[in-house]
């Protein structure tokens, strides 16, 4: 089959002697520790440690070659509680059911601590999108949302793009679905192309969201941004912007990963000329005047800043003692293991956290889809300087509850989080 790239990175590879962390263990972690700081309701604890839908699909695909392949997919609703839910789609390799659960809990978490009106979900087909030719990709994403056709529509579950996805996937979503109800539904998907109901600034949103943490945390932690050295795990979408924002603000990124490895100059990378050498090469590697370094060694490199933008349990007991790093602002969702967030709070190392730091993914497909329930559209410079107002707003929440209660930063956000949705359950009551 032929090969398509997908607009995000693949699942980086993880350093060989580090067992995979399960990501539901992890969230629910987070989920006790933090039921036990607010004296949660065990009623409520048990609700929100519970997702409240689970829908897995076995879907025939066609291929080129006329043959059929079984594929598995899953669509997780964690919480309905502050609205109707919004998670993206991920294809990717060996994705799991646990691995689908908690992105869909960290998912309510996010939406929650930035105050949007919306319940955590995630989808996921496990296929590897760079070994499809175009075809078979279109043929299996309109499949899949045939399959999540009793789930999905603009007022109960809202999909987007992920690891593995792009506009392009989720346009063939969005006129699946419409093609279903006869009428053109923009609002039953984010992350669209403009020409059909997307969002302008939403394709840099996640990694402009990041950007904008790391100036703010870097300024209350005075680290200068002039030259600071920063690292980035993963060149999709979001580490590919982040790594350009930064630039931009006056930082020198000395390390870039993606799944194959990375590369490393202490003197800094032209980020601008990084990216058109991937777009030429369909790789990082061999950039010149650069080093080749494995994503387990760029982890541990010296740097101001480590932005760890590929996927979940990244950072563990096993290497967060080996970091040389100030500050670590999460691009990707679930990168630091609770264990090692213990490790490096008492190493006196911050983490501007995964639930506000990689945020603006979900408020600028917010926007969207307010922009298509009212089929009224606003200029990028609209956009961005909404994005940049929330994210403010909820970055100056977060840093005054940790200042006040001598937290940690992720701490502080999930304390935040789980109390505005345990609010919204207790509020509404229990049906019946």
């Amino acid at each position: 089959m032929s090969s398509v790239a997908p607009s995000v990175s693949p699942r980086t590879a993880r350093p060989s002697h580090a067992p995979a962390p399960n990501p539901w263990t992890m969230a629910l972690r987070q989920l006790h520790d933090t039921a036990g700081r607010l004296q949660l309701d065990p009623a409520i604890h048990a609700r929100l440690a519970s997702c409240q839908r689970e829908l897995t699909v076995h879907f025939p695909v066609r291929l080129d070659d006329g043959t059929t392949k079984i594929v598995t997919g899953y669509r997780i609703h964690h919480s309905l509680a502050r609205g109707p839910v919004k998670g993206g789609l991920r294809y990717a390799p060996g994705v799991s059911l646990d691995e689908v659960r908690a992105l869909a809990m960290w998912m309510t978490w996010k939406s929650a601590l930035v105050g949007l009106p919306y319940g955590g979900a995630k989808g996921a087909v496990d296929c590897d999108p760079k070994r499809l030719s175009a075809g078979e990709l279109e043929r299996l994403t309109r499949r899949f949302a045939t399959e999540l056709s009793v789930l999905v529509s603009p007022d109960r579950d809202i999909p987007a793009p992920d690891i593995g996805t792009d506009a392009r996937v989720m346009a063939w979503f969005m006129d699946t679905y419409s093609m279903h109800i006869g009428h053109s539904e923009p609002g039953v998907v984010t992350g669209k192309p403009v020409s059909i109901g997307g969002s302008e600034g939403r394709f840099e949103a996640t990694g402009r969201g990041v950007a904008l943490c790391t100036r703010w945390a870097a300024e209350r932690l005075a680290i200068p941004l002039a030259n600071a050295a920063v690292v980035v795990q993963g060149f999709g979408n979001v580490g590919a912007v982040t790594a350009r924002l930064l630039h931009e603000y006056g930082c020198k990124v000395v390390a870039v990963s993606e799944i194959k490895g990375g590369i490393y100059n202490p003197k800094g990378i032209d980020i601008r000329a990084l990216r058109l050498y991937h777009q030429e090469h369909g790789s990082i590697a061999d950039f010149p005047g650069t080093t080749p370094v494995s994503n387990a060694e760029l982890l541990e490199l010296p740097c101001d800043v480590l932005v760890p933008a590929a996927v979940e349990g990244q950072i563990t007991s096993l290497n967060a003692g080996r970091l040389r790093c100030k500050l670590i602002a999460e691009g990707a969702n679930g990168p630091t293991t609770p264990d090692a967030d213990s490790i490096l709070a008492e190493r006196g190392i911050s983490i501007m956290p995964d639930i506000l730091c990689n945020s603006g993914g979900v408020i600028v497909s917010y926007f969207e889809w307010v922009q298509d329930l009212q089929f009224f559209f606003w200029a990028e410079d609209e956009v961005n300087e909404r994005l940049r107002h929330i994210m403010g707003r909820a970055f100056d929440a977060l840093w005054e509850r940790a200042d006040m209660t001598q937290q940690t930063l992720r701490a502080a956000a999930l304390d935040i989080a789980v109390s505005r949705v345990a609010e919204a359950l207790t509020v509404r009551g229990l049906y019946p």
